[in-house]
């Protein structure tokens, strides 16, 4: 009897290899760049199983040119990339990778934080470009964190990672979420929640960890930004969208706020250009939360999805469930 057959867009991990390959038969995009779409949609055709990333859209279009698909299993945390109403129409399941890089991410939010507060990419081009003098006192003087006031807009789990975080620079914590957090979890953190002006108007530090939903498509306006300290600080590990980024380069230039740090885009993977060149912007390619353990973890979960989905059980981070009757 045939094995069912997968399609990876990426390589994955050796674990995630070695759990798909004892059940299917696995094809995998092993080129640097991106599948193109046209491929994708090629490849796919004769599948059982999907396994890709946030940059592939899931969507009426691929699920028709793939009429044996069960199950499209994202290697991410966000599951924008996936068209949920039409995978439940065509009854295929779809699932995501949550939790296994929380802490992972809030430590990126923490690196992005002290990055560019520090000014430490500054200093390590200057050192590179061989045009550094020597120690001098009022060079790349930059901000501290020790004592400040941190904002956290989105209080899940990511959030709440950064907000413990925050104990160990003891600083004041405000956060905004759309549901409070019960009590216990604020006085454990020492959060205080606050509506969103007067965290922005407070804090020292704005840093964003919120879905990518419709009231949150360009939650951080140029309205907001001119609600913000000019000693203040963005920093945005959510997603792209989330902040307008012309708005943003607008207010830098104009000095209403300090800097920002972004790991993520409006229209990834292109940066809007006046953030590019600007030294109080520090910039990562998406990648808070790429160490080795993580990714590994979120590659074996996007397989065992596939696994379970194969054996009749319900697939552990299913996002649409019912989409075979599964209970």
């Amino acid at each position: 009897m045939s094995k069912p057959k997968v399609l990876a867009t990426r390589p994955l991990f050796p674990s995630a290899r070695k759990l798909l390959e004892s059940e299917f038969e696995v094809e995998y995009w092993t080129s640097p760049d991106r599948i193109p779409r046209a491929e994708l949609l090629n490849r796919v055709a004769d599948k059982d199983a999907l396994v890709c990333l946030l940059t592939e859209r899931v969507d009426s279009e691929l699920l028709a040119a793939a009429p044996k698909l069960r199950i499209a299993a994202s290697v991410s945390v966000g599951h924008d990339n996936i068209d949920l109403e039409a995978c439940t129409q065509r009854n295929v399941v779809a699932t995501h990778t949550p939790g296994v890089l929380d802490d992972t991410t809030a430590d990126f939010a923490w690196a992005l934080l002290m990055a560019v507060a520090r000014r430490v990419l500054e200093g390590d081009a200057w050192i590179r470009a061989g045009g550094w003098p020597g120690w001098d006192l009022d060079q790349l003087c930059g901000g501290d964190a020790w004592g400040k006031t941190l904002g956290i807009i989105g209080f899940g789990r990511i959030g709440r990672g950064v907000a413990r975080r925050a104990y160990g620079f003891n600083m004041r914590v405000l956060y905004n979420d759309a549901v409070r957090a019960p009590v216990n979890v604020e006085e454990q953190l020492r959060a205080e929640h606050v509506d969103r002006d007067k965290l922005l108007r407070d804090s020292d530090f704005v840093t964003l960890h919120v879905p990518l939903l419709p009231d949150t498509q360009h939650l951080i306006t140029k309205d907001n930004l001119a609600k913000m300290k000019p000693t203040a600080y963005l920093i945005n590990t959510s997603r792209g969208q989330v902040v307008d980024e012309a708005a943003l380069a607008e207010a830098l230039e104009q000095r209403k706020i300090a800097g920002a740090a972004l790991d993520v885009y409006e229209n990834e993977p292109a940066v809007h250009p006046a953030l590019v060149s600007r030294k109080d912007v520090v910039l990562t390619p998406h990648i808070a939360s790429a160490s080795i353990d993580t990714r590994t973890k979120m590659a074996v979960m996007a397989a065992n999805n596939v696994v379970a989905l194969f054996q009749g059980k319900r697939p552990p981070n299913a996002l649409n469930a019912d989409a075979l009757g599964l209970k």
